[in-house]
């Protein structure tokens, strides 16, 4: 498992056909999970862990690896399971999500397999805004689970969602005209901050859970809410998303007539391994890593600007 990245470049390049590899592991119990091996740096045996007095019950410890102090999640405790009582014989997974990375302490590593992303679907509604899930699928007639990371990094790690007073005024001091902005992302928790940025701003919002969703949101307003393509100011969109990602999403666009020229952020928490060279294939127009919130303002403020006419020494 060490060697478990070998050959990413060549992994990389499925992102940009509505695919990717999820890494199976396992928590308590027999249920399995993936996390999608762009997200993994390498996967290790668990050595000892160095306690941290009065951290987050969730971190176990820390690690060192290779000069860099590492903290240790229990991704079991940390999804309101069972925590693992003996870490002998048990896996760290170091992944690197929204600019840090971290491990999460696993029982069990299986394989890596490959699928669409169209194999890979939102979990039931009833599950409840209290799931732990971004997405299920099913690998050998088995019902696979997909955390919502974000969710339990927000929860270990409160990440700020207030834009600064002095982008929040430079925005107010651009708009003159009222704009809409559609988000794209499975995670409820990613949602939630994006549209609590934009909103802060003072712009209309619109959701949509994965690609697909935000996809057929895009022709409903081309075919019977024309208004609202008008004064449609961007896109923001997660890359990773179950059906359709946003690579794909992006391409699709590009190719209707009327919808091609919408502008489109992608925003990920793909931070260490994404490939801009493919971003820039599939025609999106910026990309920024998740989640800073005054950084996210920035550019919808530079959106703005382009689109009120607005020179940059002139706001």
């Amino acid at each position: 498992m060490a060697n478990i990245l070998d050959g990413v470049d060549q992994r990389t390049q499925l992102a940009g056909h509505n695919r990717l590899e999820l890494l199976l592991f396992r928590l308590v119990g027999k249920q399995r999970y993936g996390i999608n091996v762009f997200k993994v740096r390498e996967v290790i045996q668990c050595p000892s862990l160095s306690h941290i007095p009065h951290s987050n019950p969730v971190i176990r410890g820390v690690v060192t690896i290779r000069g860099s102090t590492i903290p240790v999640m229990d991704l079991s405790m940390a999804v309101g399971l069972t925590p693992v009582e003996n870490i002998e014989n048990t896996f760290i997974v170091i992944s690197e999500y929204n600019r840090s990375i971290q491990g999460f302490l696993v029982s069990a590593v299986e394989r890596i397999v490959n699928l669409a992303w169209s194999d890979i679907n939102t979990p039931p509604r009833v599950a409840g805004t209290g799931s732990y899930l971004t997405a299920v699928c099913e690998i050998d007639n088995e019902l696979v689970e997909i955390i919502d990371v974000e969710k339990v990094l927000s929860e270990v790690v409160a990440m700020p969602t207030d834009v600064s007073d002095d982008l929040a005024k430079e925005v107010k001091g651009c708009t003159k005209n009222q704009w809409h902005i559609l988000i794209s992302d499975d995670s409820s928790v990613a949602r939630n901050q994006v549209k609590k940025t934009v909103e802060q701003l003072g712009f209309e919002v619109t959701i949509a859970r994965d690609g697909k969703e935000a996809l057929d949101i895009l022709k409903q307003w081309q075919h019977e809410e024309a208004e609202i393509l008008d004064h449609l100011l961007m896109v923001i969109s997660d890359i990773e998303m179950p059906v359709m990602d946003g690579y794909t999403f992006t391409s699709e666009v590009r190719k209707l007539e009327g919808l091609s020229e919408i502008y489109i952020l992608l925003h990920t928490s793909l931070s260490g391994v994404f490939n801009e060279t493919l971003i820039e294939k599939v025609g999106a127009d910026r990309f920024i890593p998740k989640f800073r919130a005054d950084e996210l303002g920035q550019a919808v403020l530079d959106r703005l600007k382009e689109k009120e006419g607005v020179d940059n020494d002139e706001a």
